[in-house]
């Protein structure tokens, strides 16, 4: 064999944007409400309670998920050969009682955070992503995460532009439209559901973007 002549054995690594291609439930427009049908889709899911401004269990489930999804991604990529973004933090956020479900009452918010994850992510990857991360940190919202199938089904949506403190009338608009569709909401297993397309720590206030989502019934 000539010493001179290489063989490269690197895969073609794919590229995926789940965010692309799922445009019509993470990119939707801020002028006016739309209804969407929302697929099974697999996520990384952490559940908790309390004010998710104050609460260090909220703290805690937000970083390992990230932290999760992340090793999940550099698994694949190595092992698969599928590269893609990490998708949205999102949030599924209702109370026992959905009469107390109010911005004045956050400490009683149950909610689940979630991270949408690649078809390919299998229980398996799931298990050694979750060893990694514990072993570089361990945490006490590691034994809660679970990856999971979530079917939504029927919805609407739409975008909000600003903070999160400034949401009320978004959601307002939101609700009517509902309404007006003949449509309602008022199940606990209809949870108010918020993707975070914008990172708090960088984005001005009045920059950021936030889909807002409720499912919904026929009334």
């Amino acid at each position: 064999m000539n010493k001179g002549v290489s063989f490269s054995t690197q895969r073609t690594v794919t590229k995926v944007d789940l965010r692309k291609q799922l445009g019509h439930l993470y990119n939707p427009s801020a002028k006016e409400a739309v209804v969407v049908d929302v697929p099974e889709m697999p996520f990384l899911m952490v559940d908790g309670v309390g004010n998710p401004n104050t609460a260090q269990e909220y703290q805690e489930a937000v970083e390992v998920l990230y932290g999760v999804a992340y090793a999940l991604k550099f698994l694949l990529k190595k092992e698969q050969a599928v590269d893609y973004p990490v998708m949205p933090l999102e949030g599924l956020w209702w109370a026992q009682n959905m009469r107390d479900f109010s911005v004045d009452n956050k400490e009683i918010w149950q909610w689940t955070m979630m991270i949408m994850q690649p078809e390919e992510v299998t229980a398996d990857l799931f298990e050694r992503a979750l060893a990694q991360v514990k072993h570089k940190k361990d945490s006490p919202a590691l034994p809660k995460m679970r990856l999971e199938r979530f079917h939504e089904g029927l919805a609407a949506q739409i975008m909000h532009l600003g903070s999160y403190a400034a949401e009320g009338p978004t959601i307002a608009r939101l609700h009517a439209f509902i309404r007006e569709q003949g449509y309602g909401f008022d199940g606990i297993e209809q949870k108010h559901h918020e993707i975070y397309l914008s990172d708090p720590r960088r984005a001005a206030p009045d920059k950021m973007r936030t889909v807002i989502r409720q499912p919904m019934t026929r009334a």
